[in-house]
């Protein structure tokens, strides 16, 4: 790849919602109607922590990013709340995590039938020129829907590799900001993460390149609120974009503002990908 952005960097690896498809909207409104019915139901004890759920602060700060069990589980104690546990397979309801992860679940499934997706057109062009030059590229997500998504945006050929939700349980993947999955994914595009790029709009996500060692971690501020470029450039982003068409070359193709400055870090030394367990 050419330009002074992609020196030393031979693939790169692109979260899913929020980057490739415009998804995390949906999530967040899915993750909004299941967590005020949750306060609803067992209100904090300090009234300042049963205000509704927030789809761009609480979203990014707790959600974005992780699975949904992890998710449920790290907003519901940010607001001072230990409901038990539960399961990934509890029905849809406000009793356990699981069940919350599960109703927002639900609805997520049900607003996508009904609003369908789409992949950011700056990031459409940007993959289309990133394959027209044969560099490597993977897809990945928490999510289980990650391939559905994908596919609904059309965009599922251009990528060698992906890695949902389902196949980062199946390999018991950690989740953000432990680097596994982007490991994962660099090991199966054949690339050290010392010569790949990290493409992600979560803290949790920038974080996990940085501590992969990648050669480059990419911010995406689709939001563009007060502090939100810099909280991602805080948590290990060398740079930060609203849109991927800011890395396309100069030309009539491209849109979108300047990036925000680099922040430079030192990254460390890559840890090895995790082994599959044995079946």
């Amino acid at each position: 790849m050419t330009g002074p952005r992609w020196r030393g960097v031979d693939a790169v690896v692109l979260d899913t919602d929020g980057v490739i498809t415009d998804s995390a909207r949906i999530h967040a409104a899915a993750w909004k109607t299941a967590f005020d019915a949750c306060l609803r139901a067992h209100p904090p004890d300090d009234p300042a922590a049963r205000r509704p759920f927030d789809v761009r602060d609480d979203y990014l700060r707790h959600v974005d990013g992780r699975s949904r069990q992890d998710g449920a589980a790290a907003f519901l104690a940010s607001r001072g709340l230990r409901l038990p546990t539960g399961s990934p397979d509890d029905a849809p309801g406000t009793d356990t995590v699981g069940a919350v992860a599960a109703y927002k679940e639900r609805l997520f499934t049900q607003r996508l039938r009904e609003q369908g997706i789409d992949a950011y057109p700056g990031t459409a062009r940007l993959l289309r020129m990133l394959r027209d030059r044969a560099v490597p590229l993977a897809a990945v997500s928490a999510s289980r829907h990650a391939r559905e998504l994908i596919t609904r945006a059309g965009v599922l050929p251009c990528f060698d590799v992906l890695i949902d939700g389902a196949e980062a349980a199946r390999l018991r993947l950690p989740g953000k900001p432990e680097p596994a999955l982007f490991l994962e994914a660099a090991r199966r595009l054949g690339v050290p993460p010392g010569r790949a790029a990290v493409v992600e709009d979560a803290l949790a996500g920038v974080e996990a390149g940085r501590r992969g060692g990648f050669a480059l971690v990419i911010g995406v501020d689709r939001t563009g609120g007060p502090g939100t470029g810099d909280a991602l450039l805080e948590h290990g982003a060398d740079l930060v974009v609203r849109d991927l068409a800011e890395l396309l070359p100069a030309g009539p193709d491209r849109s979108g503002g300047p990036a925000v400055p680099a922040r430079p870090h030192t990254a460390p030394a890559a840890p090895e990908p995790p082994v599959p367990p044995e079946d």
